[in-house]
């Protein structure tokens, strides 16, 4: 078997530690023969390790699609607002596309990707990845074999956790909705996703509340400056110190994604004059640091999301109620325990957590998307996490964000998507 060529469209964090691994544990699936970034030292190391040749390192996305298609899959993981162009353009010269969430900050984009996948026939997979993981294929599993009957009530919570909240949502790249995405968009359409596939019907309705409560300047305390490393008179007692989170952790773990260069003395430097040593009370941004999203659905079943920065874990937490049964689960602990109502049973039901991220759904995603990609030209399947599929979450997320804005105001999911179309139409 020939391991498909792939092109790389950004070579960080995803890029670097889930689809460079993957290429390096199986390179009889995945090879990939071509990067864009427009980082020097992470082109040119990516490359290295991949014995990709210098004329196929590229400064920019643009620069890949200079000489047609030169594989069979691109892997897409831009920066948010870079998702859309280079995605139509490889479908239409092709590719079979893997797309990094979410799949557009722009619900009109959205529609138009999934409108483009089918009429060129391309596979355009969206990397919701927690599908893939034994812990939620697992829950899906019980419902889709009748253990809960119907399902009425679906209840998760997302504890994002402060440490990810701040680098990411305060100091890092995802803190302003107008340059990549609304925290409902950028960090949960994994779980909208989530509770759209286990109800198993159209969401027909959608409300939320949030807001930026806490990382706002009036929140500093006195004491306090611009930088963790100023001097700060709080900082050892600061629970979101920088210093604490990137030089005082034994791994360095979060380390890896502020600085190229992880060492103590490339960490300092970053903190003395990176976005990542600043002042979480003193920083540009305003995605909501909490927020709730109530769906009701066509046939009367109804769920509740809340995300939260404000958490000590990361770890999502989720209970669904039916008429037969009733499944209450912890992903971080990777357990799920299922109620028979009908023999009184308790039935513990243990998965897996170890290996790559996600609860292991990231190598389970790359290896079927390959497979769908082997099968297509005989089996033309979407796949598990098509841009068909991903697009009723992303609507739930536009339309969440929709009613935050308006305080709450419920917003009909027909018609909001009904609206979104006609917009890129007009815009055509």
């Amino acid at each position: 078997m020939k391991p498909l060529t792939a092109v790389l469209l950004g070579a960080g964090s995803r890029g670097r530690y889930i689809y460079g691994p993957y290429a390096e544990k199986y390179p009889h699936e995945l090879r990939i023969v071509a990067v864009a970034e427009p980082d020097a030292e992470r082109r040119s190391s990516f490359a290295a390790l991949h014995g990709i040749a210098p004329e196929r390192t590229y400064t920019s996305w643009e620069r890949a699609f200079d000489e047609g298609r030169i594989a069979d899959v691109m892997i897409i993981c831009t920066l948010d607002r870079m998702h859309y162009e280079p995605a139509m353009k490889a479908m239409e010269l092709g590719y079979h596309v893997m797309l990094e969430k979410p799949m557009s900050p722009s619900m009109e984009e959205c529609i138009r990707l999934e409108e483009a996948s089918l009429r060129l026939r391309r596979l355009l997979a969206v990397t919701h990845v927690l599908r893939y993981s034994p812990f939620w294929s697992g829950i899906k599993r019980c419902i889709d074999e009748g253990e809960l009957g119907t399902v009425g009530t679906i209840q998760l919570t997302e504890n994002v956790g402060y440490r990810h909240m701040t680098h990411s949502y305060v100091r890092g790249n995802w803190r302003k909705a107008e340059e990549t995405s609304p925290m409902i968009l950028a960090k949960s359409c994994h779980d909208l996703d989530l509770v759209s596939w286990m109800m198993g019907q159209p969401c027909t309705n959608v409300s939320s509340y949030g807001s930026l409560l806490h990382f706002r300047p009036e929140n500093a305390p006195a004491g306090s400056t611009e930088r963790c490393m100023d001097g700060c008179a709080v900082e050892r007692d600061c629970p979101f110190s920088a210093v604490k989170l990137y030089l005082r952790q034994p791994s360095h773990e979060w380390a890896r994604y502020m600085t190229d260069d992880p060492t103590q003395e490339g960490i300092i430097a970053a903190l003395k004059d990176g976005p990542f040593g600043r002042c979480v009370y003193r920083c540009d941004n305003n995605v909501v640091d909490h927020q709730v999203v109530n769906m009701a659905f066509e046939n009367g079943a109804n769920a509740s999301f809340i995300m939260s920065g404000l958490t000590e874990s990361g770890t999502r937490r989720v209970q669904i109620m039916g008429t037969a049964g009733e499944i209450i689960g912890d992903m971080d602990k990777g357990s799920f325990v299922l109620y028979r109502y009908a023999t009184d049973e308790r039935i513990e039901h243990r998965c897996s957590v170890e290996g790559d991220g996600h609860g292991g759904g990231d190598e389970r995603m790359v290896a079927a998307f390959l497979r769908d990609v082997r099968s297509f030209d005989r089996n033309p399947s979407q796949g598990l996490t098509s841009a068909t599929a991903s697009l009723q979450s992303h609507l739930i997320a536009f339309a969440a964000e929709h009613s935050r804005l308006r305080d709450g105001d419920p917003v009909r999911l027909a018609e909001f998507r009904e609206q979104g179309a006609a917009s890129g139409r007009a815009h055509k």
